[in-house]
């Protein structure tokens, strides 16, 4: 569904992104993740067809990401997304629908299901109105308006209550399980590693890690596993209810803390394996320096305060950021 290769954003000899490469699948959570100024704002518009890439290439199905035709097959989310405020949800959904020439039956049927499948009341108030949970329902109907194949989410529950992000976390996999193609992006790790089957982790514009959780998990994380003795045993720490805890990182060494209880005249009543989170290991990741950090690839500089996010982003294309055709 999406191929990049090569893709590279500079900004006056500043690199926002530097050389990444990487297939989506139709039907795939994908998830692109990474701290402020890391260059996945940047990966997102480029895919958007928003702003150019220097150099290197991405293709959106039969599309490449700049053909403006692309852009009827797509749904883009962007993390900031300004309403008409003196629209309703309905008048809203029909302006977009127009842009995109969908019949007027046809879009009266999605807008209904859609407004339906997000619970959204209130749907000829003023969306200047209504809160902000409710103010991203609409805009992520927007972004289905057209039926797009491919969805481009930049943190789609930014800011939401704890309830309305999880409707919004179930109805992305709802809609990956209908078949269509999701580009995720969120700094909340946890939503990240509960939505997406695969993941690229960005640091200072640069791919630092892919791959499912679990792949990424047994490459960059160490699984721990905490054995539980009703004795003490060496290098062991009291946990109460008499019982003593000792960490160890193999198979091997929890045989060996079993055959230390069992010498003691006890025995190991438990054994938990910890492994870490996305989270804890893009933290480990993000802390260490890139591999081309220092060359003529990598950052030579820091994003000057006006970068959106430290992405090194210009404003083009920001008045394009609902995705509409070009006309």
């Amino acid at each position: 569904m999406i191929t990049v290769e090569n893709l590279r954003k500079t900004y006056e000899g500043f690199p926002a992104v530097v050389g990444s490469s990487f297939e989506v699948d139709r039907g795939e959570i994908f998830g692109v993740v990474g701290p402020n100024g890391a260059g996945k704002t940047t990966t997102l518009k480029m895919l958007a067809g928003l702003i150019e890439p220097t150099d290197g290439a991405a293709r959106v199905g039969e599309f490449d990401a700049g053909d403006p035709e692309m852009r009827r097959h797509l749904g883009f989310l962007p993390e900031e997304s300004p309403l008409y405020e003196d629209m309703t949800p309905r008048s809203y959904l029909r302006f977009f629908a127009d842009l995109y020439d969908v019949p007027y039956a046809e879009a009266t049927r999605r807008m209904e299901e859609t407004f339906d499948r997000l619970e959204l009341e209130h749907r000829e108030r003023r969306l200047g109105d209504m809160s902000k949970g409710m103010k991203r329902k609409v805009a992520i109907a927007r972004s289905l308006v057209n039926d797009p194949d491919l969805l481009i989410y930049d943190e789609p529950a930014s800011g939401l209550d704890p309830l309305t992000t999880n409707y919004v976390l179930e109805f992305t996999r709802e809609l990956a399980e209908r078949g269509k193609t999701i580009v995720f992006s969120a700094h909340n790790l946890y939503h990240v590693e509960s939505v997406c089957d695969r993941v690229v982790i960005m640091n200072r514009g640069e791919i630092i890690a892919r791959g499912t959780v679990p792949e990424i998990r047994e490459e960059h994380g160490e699984t721990t596993y905490h054995v539980f003795t009703t004795v003490s045993v060496p290098d062991s720490d009291p946990v109460g209810d008499g019982r003593h805890r000792r960490v160890v990182d193999d198979m091997d060494a929890v045989e060996s803390v079993r055959a230390a209880a069992e010498s003691a005249g006890g025995e190991v009543d438990d054994i938990r394996t910890r492994e870490p989170s996305l989270e804890e290991i893009f933290l480990d990741l993000a802390g260490r320096p890139t591999a081309e950090e220092g060359t003529d690839r990598g950052r030579s500089r820091r994003p000057s305060a006006g970068d959106d996010e430290g992405d090194g982003e210009e404003n083009a294309g920001e008045t394009a950021t609902h995705g509409g055709p070009a006309k």
